[in-house]
Protein backbone atom coordinates (compact mmCIF):
# COMPACT_ATOMS: atom_id res chain seq x y z
CA UNK A 1 0.00 0.00 0.00
CA UNK A 2 1.24 3.37 -1.24
CA UNK A 3 0.38 5.23 2.35
CA UNK A 4 2.62 8.37 1.56
CA UNK A 5 0.17 8.81 -1.70
CA UNK A 6 -3.11 8.84 0.49
CA UNK A 7 -1.41 11.25 2.68
CA UNK A 8 -0.57 13.66 0.00
CA UNK A 9 -2.90 13.16 -2.96
CA UNK A 10 -2.36 15.41 -5.22
CA UNK A 11 0.44 16.96 -3.81
CA UNK A 12 4.10 16.30 -2.94
CA UNK A 13 4.57 14.80 0.29
CA UNK A 14 5.40 16.57 3.27
CA UNK A 15 8.60 15.42 4.74
CA UNK A 16 6.42 14.40 8.21
CA UNK A 17 4.26 12.08 6.25
CA UNK A 18 7.64 9.87 6.37
CA UNK A 19 7.41 9.49 10.09
CA UNK A 20 3.66 8.92 9.82
CA UNK A 21 4.18 5.99 6.81
CA UNK A 22 6.50 4.52 9.53
CA UNK A 23 3.92 4.34 12.30
CA UNK A 24 1.57 2.81 9.64
CA UNK A 25 4.37 0.26 8.29
CA UNK A 26 5.50 -0.66 11.98
CA UNK A 27 2.18 -0.27 13.75
CA UNK A 28 3.62 -1.52 17.05
CA UNK A 29 6.53 1.68 16.99
CA UNK A 30 3.11 3.91 16.51
CA UNK A 31 3.39 5.21 20.73
CA UNK A 32 7.12 6.28 20.17
CA UNK A 33 6.33 8.09 17.07
CA UNK A 34 3.49 10.26 18.69
CA UNK A 35 6.14 12.70 20.10
CA UNK A 36 8.88 13.08 17.10
CA UNK A 37 5.60 14.02 15.09
CA UNK A 38 4.13 16.07 17.38
CA UNK A 39 7.57 18.18 17.88
CA UNK A 40 7.72 17.65 13.63
CA UNK A 41 4.29 19.07 13.11
CA UNK A 42 4.66 22.11 15.38
CA UNK A 43 7.15 23.46 13.45
CA UNK A 44 5.12 23.28 10.65
CA UNK A 45 3.48 26.82 8.92
CA UNK A 46 -0.35 26.82 8.97
CA UNK A 47 -0.04 25.97 4.95
CA UNK A 48 1.35 22.86 6.06
CA UNK A 49 -0.47 22.46 9.27
CA UNK A 50 -3.45 22.11 6.72
CA UNK A 51 -2.07 19.87 4.18
CA UNK A 52 -1.51 17.73 7.05
CA UNK A 53 -4.77 18.08 8.66
CA UNK A 54 -5.98 16.57 4.80
CA UNK A 55 -3.76 13.83 5.05
CA UNK A 56 -5.03 12.28 8.30
CA UNK A 57 -8.57 13.15 7.00
CA UNK A 58 -8.15 11.53 3.64
CA UNK A 59 -6.25 8.24 5.09
CA UNK A 60 -9.36 7.83 7.46
CA UNK A 61 -11.64 8.40 4.81
CA UNK A 62 -9.45 5.75 2.10
CA UNK A 63 -9.75 3.58 5.60
CA UNK A 64 -13.51 3.80 5.03
CA UNK A 65 -13.80 3.17 1.76
CA UNK A 66 -11.47 0.09 1.62
CA UNK A 67 -12.25 -1.35 5.03
CA UNK A 68 -13.79 -4.68 3.81
CA UNK A 69 -10.80 -5.42 1.50
CA UNK A 70 -8.51 -5.56 4.77
CA UNK A 71 -10.34 -5.27 7.85
CA UNK A 72 -6.86 -4.76 10.07
CA UNK A 73 -5.53 -2.67 7.82
CA UNK A 74 -8.47 -0.29 7.59
CA UNK A 75 -8.05 -0.61 11.21
CA UNK A 76 -4.88 0.61 11.87
CA UNK A 77 -4.85 3.50 9.28
CA UNK A 78 -7.81 4.96 11.10
CA UNK A 79 -6.83 4.48 14.35
CA UNK A 80 -2.94 6.30 13.34
CA UNK A 81 -4.83 8.82 11.81
CA UNK A 82 -7.59 9.64 14.11
CA UNK A 83 -5.16 9.12 16.57
CA UNK A 84 -2.47 11.89 15.27
CA UNK A 85 -5.56 14.46 14.75
CA UNK A 86 -6.77 14.52 17.87
CA UNK A 87 -3.29 14.90 19.33
CA UNK A 88 -2.38 17.82 16.93
CA UNK A 89 -5.46 19.29 16.55
CA UNK A 90 -8.19 19.07 19.47
CA UNK A 91 -10.55 17.15 17.57
CA UNK A 92 -11.44 15.29 14.49
CA UNK A 93 -13.14 16.95 11.51
CA UNK A 94 -15.58 14.07 10.90
CA UNK A 95 -16.71 13.69 14.41
CA UNK A 96 -18.98 16.42 13.75
CA UNK A 97 -20.77 15.14 11.16
CA UNK A 98 -21.09 11.34 12.72
CA UNK A 99 -22.68 12.83 15.81
CA UNK A 100 -25.20 14.71 13.55
CA UNK A 101 -26.27 11.50 11.60
CA UNK A 102 -26.61 9.46 15.01
CA UNK A 103 -29.21 12.10 15.83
Amino acid sequence: MDYSRVLAGREAPLPIFAQIVEALEEFEEFPFLLEPIYREASKLEEEDLDRLRFGLLRLQVYADIHRYEDVEVAQRMKYVGTTLEGLLFGRLLLEGEVEMQQC
